[in-house]
């Protein structure tokens, strides 16, 4: 059973940073795009960042120039720096992955999503 599991949400103040990481576990046999999204009370779920397996790199509108993703194969995880956090950015934040696996049959690719953690701004 593949899981997505993030840490580092947390309350900050504005102007402040945060670090979260996303550790894939379980058994696979690649991971592609990662990614990182976030929801707002009252609003849909948007785009943060996204980190193809050879680099590349995808940000919403309201992060570029102050959020930064990464992400480091040999330990199965993604990461979202965060500089300059304000209070728009208060969301719980959830991190994907696409993974595939291997079975009886051959190859599957599905996304896998985590369980989201809270980040709070406080202006």
């Amino acid at each position: 059973q593949v899981q997505l599991v993030e840490s580092g949400g947390g309350l900050v103040q504005a102007g402040g940073s945060l670090r979260l990481s996303c550790a894939v576990s379980g058994s696979f046999v690649r991971l592609g795009v990662m990614g990182w999204y976030r929801q707002a009370p009252g609003k849909g779920r948007e785009l943060v960042g996204s980190v193809r397996n050879i680099g590349v790199t995808n940000y919403g509108d309201s992060v570029e120039g102050r959020f930064t993703i990464s992400r480091d194969d040999a330990r199965s995880s993604v990461y979202l720096q965060m500089n300059n956090l304000k209070p728009a950015d208060t969301a719980v934040y959830y991190c994907n992955a696409d993974v595939t696996t291997q079975s009886d049959w051959g190859t599957v690719s599905f996304t896998r999503w985590g369980q989201g953690t809270q980040v709070t701004v406080s202006s």
